[in-house]
């Protein structure tokens, strides 16, 4: 039996055995504590069963999530929409490559829908095998590149993935010249103005080699009249001061949208999150209320209290992530914790820090600013170049117990947000409260 013979059937004898197989590895890694499991009971599945994807997703409606930045919230955004119409799966935990997508489909085989984050790269081939209803490409600049490659293979994986699945909607940020790019050919596109505050990486169209010219919020390419910036379907039409938001979409709809997650970027995430919802059948007002609900993803924007100090932890991996993490720092912050690593998941190299502008961190005028991580010094020295006087603690969560017992803001990269994240939930378990007060 082939996967597509499967479509909307039963799984082959060999998927049930994989199946079995993978959610039993997933709950072992689980008992044994190294982590959810998401990984490696899609690895287990998919050595028993290469072609569990698309056995797991037939007769499912998928929605693929990708870009740089913002794809676990808007993942989980999606699929607090979705859930309006039907049971949802998805990989919330932000296993993005083939092993978590797998793992996803077998927790959730009873799910008729599925939101799905998939990593840049590995988008045509999951795209590929899922046949998605919608996908969702959110912004693309600069992230691993050892790993990933320059930015213009990345939009030519996205275009590939979107022009071998003209049965998509397209849900596209058109603020992002490079997205725009990757989406210009698909039959069925829904664009956005989510907004693309980080410009270095798109200085030109990826399709012609020529300059993007820009006009406030407008661009179109140089001496080329055929690529522009689209006419969003949805945008967002003025915020209020407590951070809510009025989204006009399609025919003149106003949709009221208050979150639960801060920042200029998470109101872009949640304008496609909505979108793609509709486009999968549920009712704007019902999405909004669906997505403002979503709090925390996979730690962040969790607040901790550590011996009487309000922790609030913010990710940031990359030169963009870093720019729009800065605007979900609350105004009134006093202290102020950021640390960066260089591991092998962070990128070794650490010289993109000279690329962010740290002009919101100092206009913040915050009382105490604490440089951590491994590369502490390094960052120290940044900081200071940028007019930020901080003072220099190695250990995040060292630096946690030098603030003052009030509100702190961590801003941390993968690792040193992983890492400082499982310390204070280690130091939680250690106390035994669970409580408030606990660590």
């Amino acid at each position: 039996m082939t996967p597509k013979q499967s479509r909307g059937g039963s799984l082959s004898a060999r998927a049930r055995a994989a199946l079995v197989a993978g959610l039993g590895a997933r709950a072992a890694s689980k008992a044994m504590g190294r982590g959810a499991g998401g990984m490696f009971g899609g690895r287990v599945a998919l050595r028993v069963n290469p072609d569990m994807i698309e056995e797991l997703s037939a007769g499912k409606r998928c929605v693929l999530i990708t870009g740089t930045n913002g794809k676990s919230t808007t993942t989980k955004m999606v699929a607090a929409a979705l859930s309006a119409v039907g049971r949802v799966t998805g990989n919330l935990g932000g296993d993005n490559m083939q092993t978590g997508v797998t793992t996803a489909l077998m927790v959730g085989r009873d799910a008729h829908l599925a939101a799905l984050e998939v990593d840049e790269m590995n988008m045509p081939d999951i795209a590929g095998k899922v046949g998605p209803e919608a996908i969702v490409l959110l912004n693309l600049s600069r992230d691993q590149l050892d790993r990933v490659g320059e930015i213009g293979a990345v939009e030519k994986r996205l275009r590939d993935a979107v022009n071998a699945n003209p049965q998509a909607t397209i849900i596209a940020n058109c603020d992002d010249p490079l997205v725009v790019s990757a989406a210009w050919d698909a039959p069925k596109v829904v664009w956005v103005a989510a907004g693309a505050p980080w410009k270095d990486d798109a200085v030109s169209f990826p399709r012609t080699g020529t300059l993007i010219e820009r006009h406030d919020e407008d661009w179109e390419v140089e001496g080329d009249g055929a690529y522009r910036r689209p006419v969003p379907d949805w945008e967002i039409t003025e915020v209020f001061e407590d951070g809510s938001f009025d989204l006009l979409g399609p025919d003149g709809t106003h949709t009221p949208v208050s979150l639960s997650v801060p920042g200029r970027a998470n109101r872009g995430n949640s304008a496609q999150a909505i979108a793609a919802a509709v486009v999968m059948g549920v009712a704007p007002l019902r999405a909004a209320r669906a997505v403002g609900t979503v709090s925390g993803v996979a730690g962040r924007y969790q607040t901790y209290d550590v011996a009487g100090r309000a922790v609030n932890l913010l990710l940031a991996k990359n030169p963009a992530g870093w720019q729009e993490s800065q605007t979900a720092i609350p105004s009134s912050t006093e202290q102020v914790i950021v640390a960066v690593n260089a591991q092998r998941a962070d990128g070794t190299d650490t010289s993109w820090l000279w690329d962010v502008d740290f002009t919101p961190l100092r206009e913040l005028g915050a009382s105490r600013i604490i440089a951590s991580g491994e590369r502490a010094a390094d960052l120290a020295v940044r900081l200071d170049y940028a007019g930020i006087t901080a003072e220099v603690i190695d250990s995040p969560f060292e630096a946690i117990f030098a603030m003052d017992v009030a509100p702190v803001q961590v801003l941390a990269n993968y690792t040193a947000f992983r890492d400082l994240k499982k310390e204070i939930e280690t130091a939680r378990a250690k106390s035994g409260s669970g409580g408030d007060s606990d660590v």
